[in-house]
This record gives C-alpha cells, sequence and structure tokens, in this order.
C-alpha cells in the first residue's frame, strides 16, 4: 500500500518521503518553521512530542535548527511509569535524542514524577504543566495498531474520561491492560486543541491502520486516533 492510494479526508495534508530520515527532515523543518513564527510574536512556545523509535530522526533533525530554545517547553504527550534509567523511559529517550545540539536550552517539563504509582504523581504532573500556556502550538504524535495514540488506548478503562472534550484536565493516568507498564497521558483534548499538529508514521502496517481507521472515523472509542482525523491534521510517513 502506498499514501496515494488513500482517499484522506478534506483538509489533511499528507507528506511522504523515501526514508525515515527523510521524513524526519521535512517534519523538523515544518515545526521549526512554525515555532519560529510563534515566538516571533509571543513569549514562549511549547513542542509536544511522542516516544518510541519513529521520532527519532525527526529528534536529531530538529535538535540541530536554529530557534531560540530557551523559549521552547517540551512536553511528552505521554509516559510509561519507570524509572528515567528503564529502557522504556520516554524522558531518557527525549533528554538523549532530542534535547541535545541547538536544543539543549529548552526546557523540559516532565510527565514522570516521585511516586510509586501515576495516581501518586499525577497531583504533580498537574502543577509542572500548570504554566504551560493554552492550546499548545505543536503537536506530534504516533500511532499504534491498535490506533492508539499518546496512550489513549482502546483497553484502557480511564479512556472514557480522557477522551472527554470537555474533561478539563490536561494530563490523566492510563492503565491499558494490554501493556505492562501503567502510564500516564495528556488528554485528547488539550492534544487536539493544538495550533499543529501532525501524525508522524512509518511502515506499511501503519498505513494499514490508517485505511481502517478512516473508513468508520466515527469509533473513536475503538480507534482514538480516529480523533485527530480531522482537518488541519498533518501526517508524514515514509514506507520503511
Amino acid at each position: 500500500m502506498k499514501m496515494s492510494e488513500l482517499h484522506l479526508p478534506d483538509g489533511i495534508e499528507s507528506h511522504v518521503g523515501r526514508t525515515p530520515n527523510e521524513v524526519g527532515e521535512q517534519l523538523a523543518d515544518a515545526v521549526a518553521g512554525f515555532l519560529a513564527e510563534r515566538l516571533s510574536s509571543a513569549p514562549r512556545a511549547s513542542l509536544v512530542v511522542s516516544g518510541g523509535s519513529t521520532p527519532l530522526p525527526f529528534f536529531h533533525a530538529l535538535c540541530r535548527k536554529r530557534l531560540d530554545w530557551d523559549r521552547v517547553d517540551v512536553v511528552l504527550a505521554d509516559e510509561r511509569w519507570v524509572p528515567e534509567d528503564d529502557p522504556a523511559s520516554n524522558t531518557a529517550l527525549v533528554k538523549e535524542h532530542l534535547l541535545r545540539d541547538r536544543a539543549i536550552g529548552a526546557r523540559f517539563l516532565p510527565l514522570k514524577h516521585p511516586g510509586a504509582t501515576p495516581e501518586e504523581g499525577l497531583a504533580e504532573a498537574r502543577r509542572c504543566l500548570a504554566g504551560l500556556i493554552e492550546p499548545p502550538d505543536v503537536v506530534v504524535l504516533g500511532m499504534g495498531n491498535d490506533g492508539h495514540t499518546a496512550s489513549l488506548f482502546p483497553d484502557a478503562p480511564e479512556l472514557s474520561a480522557a477522551m472527554d472534550p470537555d474533561n478539563d484536565e490536561r494530563v490523566v493516568v492510563a492503565t491499558p491492560a494490554s501493556q505492562p507498564q501503567r502510564r500516564i497521558t495528556l488528554t485528547y483534548r488539550f492534544l487536539s486543541s493544538a495550533r499543529f499538529v501532525a501524525l508522524h508514521l512509518r511502515g506499511k502496517d501503519k498505513l494499514a491502520t490508517l485505511q481502517e481507521a478512516m473508513a468508520h472515523t466515527e469509533g473513536v472509542m475503538e480507534m482514538p486516533v480516529r480523533g485527530f482525523l480531522r482537518p488541519g491534521l498533518k501526517i508524514y510517513w515514509s514506507p520503511s
């Protein structure tokens, strides 16, 4: 399957590259340009990123862009409730691959805080994000083959609250039965309100998932990514 074979809803842009590095550079150019424009008229700008291996080329390209990084707030879309020295830590991933080079001066707002469970650290996570200007400027999401994005998993018992567009909270606990770790995630309302929203995908399996999601966009609770398939979304994809 190719991106050109998908019938995207009106108002959704697609950006395709031959390699992950090519797509990462495209996305980094777009994000850096948007942040620079925001910083020309706002005191600070915010960037929400996702973990995993897919965004690494994007991180490596973005951290080299010339920006007033001291005025950029970086937040994760979600985090596993694991120590920072755990290989599954998205915090460690962002610090190693994004918050370096020119981006070393960005302000990182963590989701993971002291506490044995995400419930114990939730109040501190909310306090940490309280000063973040809303709506966020840029959100870059990934997607799982079950249609989840961030930690908005179909089998999370907290999904209904997390997807509620009237939920004023910015961050909630997520405990999907399919996942080995408990999690903390930004809410749908907060993520979807961003001025610039991108879906960063890699591989033909993700195109198949995207096709399934677009076939029945009303079933948001079955595939939470469907909530973001609306005008203004920018999809970046490479075949491998």
